[in-house]
């Protein structure tokens, strides 16, 4: 059984990894060719709503600045608020997010007997851990306060790490006369939190790149758990000497809740694309790939699928180049858990609703007969003001590397800019000059 984080005993585990995966389509769509017009300018975005120890605002390296606010939840934990990006070049922050935050982590046991939502009923939020200097090197320890803690002589958590790191070349380009490279390191902005629970904890990773990528990530770490040892029915993997003790296998279900807010608006619309690969004809060289964008025009529940993308597209803002600005949904590997209806689907997009916080086992009142889980609201709203719910799913069957400690198991996605700005955010000045079709480079 689960425990709470300040007792000395831990009940049982949970672990995680991985991205996004395949398959079907569900809900109502309108289908169209083509790229979408590019919109209005935006105007200046606010500073962020926060006041100073609330406030997140790094300019990197590489002339990058992100602006976001934080704040700490009880059960979903870390909350990003007011997430803005402003590459060089741009004289104003360009606003992405309105909140960014997990939305449910999911575990269900393989031999049935066990089944978890970790955020709402087993102290996610409470077991906000508290972070030595070396695990968060070159960066800051924000102290968080725990709202409701279980433990209030310990409700001031050092908890809250954010840091910058290199992630190697963000581009190389060799120069055609040969005697010049253009190229450089990138760099991100990591933001981070641990929390423990049972006998599992999970890193809780926020990464800001300087191309305004940002990665979301949820890596599990500690132990396995003693008491998970019984998997004689097949359902484990033998861990230590011989065959003898075999730990459970589990699945852990990451969602994610993202509530964009480009350029200042919440009123972003949806977009799908669908790319068919077809075999050469009537002489030519080569299979021919025609790419159809579809609009997303009221809530859906959606797979990933071999060539198939979506993106949110600003209502308000275009680029230098006078396109409509939007940010990517670019999925990783996953392993999709089937047994229950709302980790069937890789992503949901919902209208919003202040209610409705978290994936599975949702604590908002949302009135009489409201359904409890991400799928039931899926009902053919009008997407005004979009959600977005990514599920990633990972199946932890254990090894004997498992311990003692564990590996760190990654499970995760990003948002990658798409138009957000009229050329590579890093261009250099020496090549500035080449947007749009170039005949030869320097």
């Amino acid at each position: 059984m689960r425990v709470k984080r300040n007792s000395r005993t831990r009940g049982r585990a949970t672990v995680g990894l991985v991205g996004l995966s395949a398959v079907a389509l569900s809900a109502g769509l309108t289908t169209a060719a083509g790229p979408a017009a590019a919109q209005p300018k935006a105007g200046p975005v606010p500073p962020a709503e926060c006041s100073a120890p609330y406030r997140i605002e790094q300019k990197l390296a590489t002339g990058t600045t992100w602006r976001m606010c934080w704040r700490y939840e009880s059960e979903a934990g870390l909350v990003l608020e007011n997430v803005s990006y402003q590459p060089p070049g741009e004289s104003q922050p360009i606003k992405v997010l309105n909140s960014a935050r997990l939305g449910q982590i999911h575990v269900p046991y393989d031999d049935g007997k066990a089944e978890y939502q970790d955020l709402t009923q087993a102290g996610f939020g409470q077991g906000l851990m508290n972070m030595a200097p070396g695990e968060c090197p070159g960066g800051t320890i924000k102290t968080v306060k725990v709202p409701e803690a279980w433990d209030p002589d310990n409700a001031n958590v050092k908890g809250l790490c954010t840091t910058t790191r290199s992630r190697g070349h963000a581009y190389r380009m060799q120069s055609d006369t040969g005697n010049k490279v253009w190229q450089t390191q990138g760099k991100d902005l990591l933001v981070y939190t641990v929390n423990q629970v049972g006998w599992y904890e999970y890193i809780t990773e926020w990464r800001f790149q300087d191309d305004g990528t940002v990665n979301m990530n949820v890596g599990a770490t500690g132990s396995l758990a003693p008491e998970d040892y019984d998997a004689g029915d097949g359902r484990g993997w033998p861990i230590g000497k011989g065959a003898k003790a075999y730990a459970t296998s589990h699945s852990h279900n990451v969602f994610w809740r993202l509530d964009f807010g480009l350029d200042g608006s919440s009123k972003g619309k949806v977009e799908q694309y669908d790319s068919v690969v077809s075999p050469p004809a009537n002489g030519q060289e080569g299979p021919t790939n025609k790419t159809t964008r579809t609009q997303v025009k009221k809530e859906l529940a959606g797979d990933a699928k071999n060539m198939r993308w979506w993106r949110m597209v600003s209502a308000t803002g275009k680029n230098k180049d006078g396109h409509a600005r939007s940010y990517e949904i670019v999925p990783a590997a996953t392993t999709k858990y089937p047994g229950r209806s709302y980790t069937r689907h890789d992503v949901y997009f919902t209208e919003y609703n202040k209610c409705e916080q978290f994936a599975s086992d949702n604590l908002g009142d949302c009135g009489a007969g409201a359904k409890k889980s991400v799928d039931g609201w899926v009902n053919g709203q009008t997407l005004t003001h979009p959600l977005v719910w990514v599920n990633v799913g990972f199946h932890h069957i254990a090894r004997d590397e498992d311990q003692q400690p564990m590996p760190v198991h990654w499970q995760g996605f990003s948002i990658a800019p798409r138009d957000v700005t009229a050329m590579n955010p890093l261009t250099p000045a020496g090549l500035a000059d080449q947007n749009g079709h170039v005949e030869s480079g320097s």
